[in-house]
């Protein structure tokens, strides 16, 4: 099944991880995640785990981030890049730069979330 990132509920819980709404990115990609096959499967979960690692760290909850940052980065590393319409390669980096300061307990997190980007493929 295609990753179409340009309507529909893609497209919708992308707009919310880009205004930082990461419970209502999670509930709009679980909508779509129930339906999918492997390795899509696996690939959206892994965006999943992020965006609610973002909900547990406005929390306050640093652990629970870093513990679903690293399932995430996990499931990434595997998938090629690009893969489902996204660039893998630079949303493994930012993720890794956040589990760092997570994992270090830096005062100073990174500037920015992970850039979920699209790549010129929709699938």
């Amino acid at each position: 099944m295609p990753l179409d990132w340009t309507s529909g509920p893609l497209a919708e819980g992308l707009q919310c991880y880009r205004n930082a709404e990461f419970f209502l990115a999670h509930e709009h990609w679980e909508s779509v995640w129930l339906k999918l096959q492997e390795p899509e499967k696996s690939f959206l979960q892994a965006l999943i785990q992020t965006a609610a690692a973002f909900h547990h760290l406005n929390a306050g909850n640093r652990v629970g981030a870093a513990s679903l940052l690293r399932r995430s980065l996990r499931r990434l590393e595997i998938c090629p890049t690009p893969f489902g319409g996204i660039a893998t390669d630079p949303l493994c980096g930012d993720i890794r730069e956040w589990l760092q300061a997570l994992e270090l307990g830096a005062d100073q997190l990174p500037a920015h979330v992970p850039s979920i980007a699209l790549t010129n493929h929709s699938a």
